[in-house]
């Protein structure tokens, strides 16, 4: 490439012609005649000639108009080209996305609550005890969607002794939302209320949780709030997939893995999922966790100077485990005694102290920061490295706190 390239539009504009007649006419060469093949190829020459011998622009510009007249007499129109030329960036723009997602960054989105207090899974602030609440205006409403990922849902009673008929499963939409109706049976006659909820696979009713607790069954008065909730998005973020081809994960990363082939005789993980927990420990260690909710790796006690450890440590010992509080790490026999009954039963692998976990090598183990909450390695053991897809990276919605990539 020149400085004259650089210099003038009109040797730019011959170039990029002669880019692409050759194209066209290396598609078309079995197509065309001898003669028309010659023809086209003499013009390029000419043209290439031109702008090689730094000929004056009248003369290049002519050059341009005979490749021009001849590559439109000589060569074939491609049918819909205009059409054909969308699609045909469309596709390169699909490949690199593919290509980027495959090997540089995932998007993954939180749907639980097992890492909070540092990834937020989908959450929910009821206002139906708080009746002088209301929902915001409209364009408020969408402001808040799209930026801080929370979704306002409200529904009052039409009639007294309105009652709550039925509650529907929620329904996937584009993957993008999802929605869920509820029946309320009015004296009057029964009426459907649909809701269109977050990306997440949160919903209106589920068995436990931090959640809005309404019951099928449930009566009400005129005016009276059947529905009164904000529902706040879980955390979206980038994985980074490429890291990890050239290292070994290390103790302390948030890290993501497909669930297949996870399990043991107490619990199986289901196949075609994929969680994100935090690395405690690797193929070779012996694991404990103490009473005093710290880890214990090779007989050497975690602590909140170990690297990535340092809020996962900070817990208030006199303050209960929950959802805003670090908690540190919790075996069944200080679950038990803390009286989460979440647990009962469901650490199998550390019921206490003195119970030594060895990891296998090649294996890892893993942990939610929400201990009190979370379905981790305590319950159904190691997996395989070869499951691992990649560690956190990036939160990039909703914009909160933990927008970015500072999260330890």
């Amino acid at each position: 490439m020149s400085l004259k390239w650089f210099a003038s539009k009109t040797v730019r504009t011959a170039e990029d012609l002669c880019k692409h007649v050759k194209r066209i006419l290396a598609a078309q060469r079995d197509l065309l005649s001898p003669e028309a093949v010659d023809a086209v190829e003499t013009a390029l020459r000419e043209t290439k000639t031109a702008v090689a011998q730094h000929a004056g622009d009248e003369i290049i510009k002519q050059r341009i108009a005979e490749l021009e007249t001849i590559a439109n007499a000589k060569l074939k129109p491609y049918p819909n080209a205009g059409i054909r030329e969308n699609i045909e960036v469309i596709l390169v723009a699909l490949a690199v996305a593919m290509g980027i997602r495959t090997f540089v960054a995932q998007p993954f989105k939180i749907p639980t609550g097992s890492m909070q207090p540092t990834l937020f899974g989908v959450t929910y602030q009821n206002f139906r005890e708080q009746p002088g609440v209301k929902p915001p205006g409209v364009f408020e409403r969408i402001y808040e969607a799209c930026v801080f990922g929370s979704f306002y849902h409200y529904q009052e009673c039409e009639e007294d002794g309105g009652e709550l008929a039925g509650i529907g499963q929620p329904d996937h939409f584009l993957k993008f939302f999802n929605k869920q109706s509820i029946l309320v049976h009015y004296p009057s006659g029964d009426k459907v209320y649909t809701f269109w909820m977050t990306p997440d696979d949160g919903f209106i009713s589920r068995a436990s949780g931090d959640h809005i607790g309404i019951e099928k069954g449930q009566k009400f008065k005129k005016g009276e709030a059947i529905i009164d909730f904000k529902e706040t998005a879980g955390d979206h973020l980038f994985v980074d997939r490429m890291s990890y081809n050239f290292r070994h994960p290390k103790r302390g990363e948030i890290i993501v893995f497909e669930t297949k082939g996870i399990g043991n005789g107490y619990f199986q993980l289901p196949p075609d999922q994929f969680y994100i927990k935090r690395m405690v420990a690797m193929g070779g260690e012996n694991v404990q966790i103490g009473n005093d909710r710290h880890l214990i790796i090779n007989g050497k006690r975690l602590d909140k100077d170990t690297p990535h450890f340092e809020n996962v440590y900070s817990f208030d010992p006199t303050v209960r485990a929950n959802d805003s509080h670090y908690s540190g790490h919790l075996n069944q026999t200080v679950a038990d005694q803390m009286g989460e009954f979440q647990l009962a039963n469901s650490l199998p692998l550390f019921p206490d102290q003195n119970t030594v976990y060895p990891v296998p090598a090649n294996h890892y183990m893993v942990m939610g920061d929400n201990t009190a909450n979370s379905f981790d390695s305590r319950a159904w053991g190691d997996f395989s490295r070869t499951n691992v897809i990649g560690k956190y990276f990036f939160v990039y919605w909703p914009f909160s706190k933990r927008f970015g990539c500072g999260i330890k």
